[in-house]
């Protein structure tokens, strides 16, 4: 299942509005927020939660919760989120988006 994730700034330095949208079973696609809760209880790099366009924490938190949703696996996530982060995460910009099957790629090329 192909996932798109989606992510905007919602307010100068505020909270940040990241979602992933789903296919659902009618063929339409269904949003849902990305929780940073999970990624926070294997390490809470950001207690405020998601960032990016930077090389700190709330871009490592979001490097980290990206991973893990698309792999489910908590090692392999923390193992290579700082690098995703440098290339990814850090470099987006006020809007961004990236499918779960470049995250894959991503990740196969980097094991």
């Amino acid at each position: 299942m192909e996932v798109l994730y989606k992510g905007i700034r919602t307010t100068e330095g505020g909270p940040q509005c990241v979602w992933k949208e789903v296919p659902q079973s009618d063929g339409r696609r269904g949003q849902v927020a990305l929780d940073p809760v999970p990624s926070q209880k294997i390490w809470n790099h950001s207690p405020d939660g998601f960032q990016w366009g930077y090389g700190g924490s709330g871009s490592a938190q979001l490097a980290l919760a990206l991973l893990l949703d698309v792999t489910g696996d908590p090692e392999l996530s923390v193992r290579l989120h700082q690098i995703f982060k440098r290339h990814f995460v850090a470099a987006w910009g006020e809007k961004w988006q990236i499918w779960s099957d470049d995250i894959e790629a991503w990740i196969q090329e980097n094991k």
